[in-house]
């Protein structure tokens, strides 16, 4: 390592955090060309190196959200890989991993190819695309695994269309094992769900709606499981949103089937009480269940049963929120703010920050076979500053989204990005006039 490597970076007095080694300790991060050198509290600084104190922030591994919307290509007024990127580095999203709902779907090697070279172009975080399932993302025909894969697909999915036929989702399954590919699937029977547009409740009933319910997404989940146990394949449940459904997962990972699942921040802070006055940004999708619910998520999340959370960033622009709400779109942006809600279950001593910070770190990672979400020498130096004590407030005007439709709009988060690194350089700073709170 040459002393006069303008490449050589080094953040000192951090608090270096990282579930994934076990790491919790005050030392420096040094970073050279990119690629984390060493890292420790007795590190040999070189000289003409760039130092920037810490002052005791914690220091954590950029966060890699697993489940995040985009409008490009087709719905670029919704938001684009550039504007997606900008609001993920300013939540310390270091990488994103896109749905293929888009226009066209992404189901063909070129459009994936097409992802990466957008987003090289124009995205100032890593941009992993996921490929459909099926041709469409319509339940009928298998795409090409093999090729979307080599192409730089990292996962399969159907986004939000569940797989309703049972031999297609079967043969999906057996197939992906051939490339160890991961097989994401949004647990609902479409059937069941219906018109339904939030949880099926007293509350759905008063207020005039259709509901939800919740064996919706348990008929699924306990289908999907015993397909797995056939087929021998690995499969991840996109998003949780009851109890039951967790209560499911953990007895199907305690017999060792190769599942695992994921939650919403969104799920984590919010219940169906929020749908109150028709309140048409919390119409997500699985829908707000009870605050039981919300509690039992939560205590996943504590004790490890939920394997990662997501910020299923979803923007809609005005036009699709600001309607009835059973004409509303579904959905929520969330990325900027995925850590902020995460992290108040630490805050609230809900659950441990080790477990909070690996399911958005480490995890995703693994799971998607990626190098990223680990502070550890020889990987890249995608990591961010963060000062847990800072609060702050969910303001439409402060968020970086094209699309403005936060769910936890309002809302109060302490835990505050500070600054934001991808292969050791700064992509994102808070500025001190940051109106915030």
């Amino acid at each position: 390592m040459s002393a006069l490597d303008h490449n050589v970076l080094a953040i000192t007095n951090a608090r270096l955090f990282d579930p994934s080694t076990e790491l919790d300790e005050t030392g420096t991060l040094l970073v050279d060309a990119g690629i984390i050198k060493a890292l420790g509290d007795k590190i040999d600084i070189p000289k003409n190196t760039k130092i920037i104190d810490a002052q005791g922030l914690l220091l954590l591994p950029g966060l890699v959200d697993m489940q995040v919307n985009t409008g490009e290509p087709g719905s670029a007024y919704r938001e684009t890989l550039a504007t997606v990127s900008e609001a993920a580095a300013a939540g310390g999203v270091t990488s994103i991993v896109t749905m293929p709902d888009t226009d066209p779907v992404i189901d063909d090697a070129a459009l994936v190819d097409f992802i990466s070279r957008r987003a090289r172009d124009t995205a100032k975080v890593r941009v992993f695309p996921m490929a459909a399932i099926t041709k469409g993302r319509e339940g009928e025909m298998m795409t090409e695994f093999g090729l979307l894969q080599e192409a730089g697909a990292v996962a399969f999915t159907d986004a939000d269309n569940p797989v309703m036929n049972a031999q297609i989702m079967s043969r999906a399954l057996s197939y992906a094992t051939n490339f160890n590919a991961l097989i994401m699937h949004h647990a609902q029977d479409a059937n069941l769900a219906g018109s339904g547009v939030m949880n099926k409740s007293e509350k759905a009933t008063r207020l005039g709606l259709a509901g939800i319910p919740k064996t919706a997404e348990i008929i699924m989940i306990e289908r999907d499981i015993r397909l797995v146990e056939m087929t021998g394949s690995r499969l991840h449940v996109a998003q949780i949103s009851c109890a039951e459904s967790l209560d499911i997962i953990r007895a199907a990972k305690a017999r060792g089937v190769t599942i695992t699942c994921g939650v919403s921040a969104n799920h984590l802070m919010l219940n169906d009480n929020d749908v109150e006055n028709y309140r048409t940004f919390a119409k997500l999708n699985p829908p707000l269940r009870s605050e039981d619910d919300r509690l039992a998520l939560c205590a996943g999340v504590a004790d490890g049963s939920i394997d990662i959370i997501v910020s299923a960033h979803n923007p809609q622009d005005e036009d699709t929120k600001r309607r009835p709400f059973e004409q509303a779109s579904f959905g929520s942006i969330g990325v900027e703010t995925l850590l902020g809600a995460a992290l108040t279950l630490y805050h609230e001593e809900i659950a441990p920050l080790h477990r909070i910070i690996k399911a958005v770190t480490s995890t995703p990672a693994q799971l998607l076979g990626l190098s990223t979400g680990t502070l550890s020498a020889g990987q890249p130096a995608d990591f961010n500053l963060v000062d847990l004590e800072t609060p702050w407030s969910v303001q439409a005007e402060n968020l970086k989204s094209k699309s403005k439709n936060a769910a936890i709009e309002g809302r109060k988060l302490q835990g505050r990005v500070m600054q934001t690194f991808v292969q050791g350089h700064q992509i994102f700073a808070a500025e001190e006039h940051d109106e915030w709170t």
